[in-house]
Parts: structure tokens; sequence; C-alpha cells
């Protein structure tokens, strides 16, 4: 499985057998973004909120490759009403699909569209895939639940928000690491914009005082998992 960062908290993952899972593409107006949006496929594409930096390019993505939304009941339910194939699911919930299994989870954040939509509660997402177990976040603040996130299970990978202002800062994310005690921790979700600048190698010095291991991800590299 290999796992691509295309800045903000947009990721693509490509499981072993070749299916593309997307998640919050945000490419267009995105001022970090490696990729257009022409550019990436997707069979999957899932969204942790309705936020239009996170909401993003599903759309275009999802028009040009008959791509199925997976995400909360009312966001998928927008989704639809656009004339989109979607799979509506809630916090809480699971579902195998032929890829892997997701699970939707808390997040303490807000979720409305663009056109005011709303888009159901934000959450965060764990994904069962190939063997690995990655939980992204979404954004959100710390919650002492990511704890019990980990404990039910275990974490290969954990994508968490850096960028404070809007979600979690630097300091509040390696609390979250430890909570959830991933074997790796990539943060997302910073220097996008001026007023969530962070230094993401601050972040990994700091999970990595924990005796944790942190990888900062280039935009648009890819890693194998």
């Amino acid at each position: 499985m290999k796992l691509r960062y295309f800045s903000h908290s947009a990721f693509q993952i490509t499981t072993n057998g070749g299916i593309k899972i997307l998640i919050d593409p945000f490419l267009t107006g995105n001022p970090t973004a490696p990729v257009k949006a022409e550019e990436v496929t997707a069979d999957y594409i899932i969204l942790t909120h309705g936020h239009g930096d996170h909401l993003g390019d599903s759309f275009t993505i999802a028009k040009k490759c008959d791509s199925t939304f997976i995400c909360v009941n009312e966001l998928a339910n927008y989704c639809a009403k656009e004339g989109f194939k979607a799979h509506n699911m809630h916090i809480g919930g699971s579902y195998n699909f032929d890829f892997g299994r997701v699970k939707f989870t808390i997040a303490h954040h807000g979720s409305m569209t663009p056109d005011n939509y709303y888009a159901g509660e934000p959450s965060g997402v764990v994904l069962s895939i190939d063997g690995k177990n990655l939980y992204h976040t979404g954004d959100t603040g710390l919650f002492y639940d990511m704890k019990l996130i980990g404990e039910m299970t275990p974490l290969d990978y954990m994508l968490v928000p850096i960028g404070d202002n809007f979600t979690m800062g630097i300091t509040d994310a390696v609390k979250a690491v430890e909570l959830a005690n991933p074997k790796v921790a990539i943060p997302m979700h910073y220097n996008t914009f001026p007023v969530i600048e962070a230094d993401p190698y601050e972040f990994k010095s700091k999970v990595e005082a924990l005796g944790k291991k942190s990888i900062v991800l280039n935009y648009g590299e890819e890693i194998e998992l």
C-alpha cells in the first residue's frame, strides 16, 4: 500500500490491488498543492467534513472518475444530491469495502459546505487496508478518546493536524500521538495559509522525544506503508 501527501489534509492511498482512495482533496486554491485536480484519480473519495478546504476538488475528480464518496450521512446526502455515488455512514460505524474497512470517529470541529449546506458532524476516519491501520483525524482539537481509538484499533499510522488556530497546534498534536499510540505519526494541516504556519520538524522532534517515530512528508511525496 502507498500513501501520497498532497499538502494540507489531502492524501491519496493506493492499495496493493491498485484501488485509489482520496481523503479531503483540496488542490485548486491550495498554494501548496503539488498537483492539479485533473492529474488525480480516485475510485473512492473520503471526506472528513464539508469545509471548502476539505471538500475541495471532490466533485471535479468524482465526475471525471465516477468515484464513490464515503462520508457521514448528511455529507453523503449532499454529494448524492449533486448527482454523485455515495455510501452513507456515521460516527462509530464501520463498513467493509472492496479495499478494506472504514470506521468513522468523532472530531471536534464544524462542518458546513461552502454553499452553507449543513454537512453533519465532522469526523476522523480509521482505515484498515492491506494489513495496516491508518487514522486520519480530520480537523479536530485534542480529545481524550483518542486513547480509546488507538486501543480499539492498534494504529500503524496517524495523520494529525499541527497548524493550530482551527485545529490542534503542535503541543496538543504531540499529546494526541501519545494518547493514540501509533507506530508512526505524520503531521498535516499546516503552512497552507499564514494563520496555520507551523514547523513540522518541531512536531517530529517532540514526537521522537516520546520514543515514537514521525515522518514529515514533502508535498507530493509518496511512501510505501
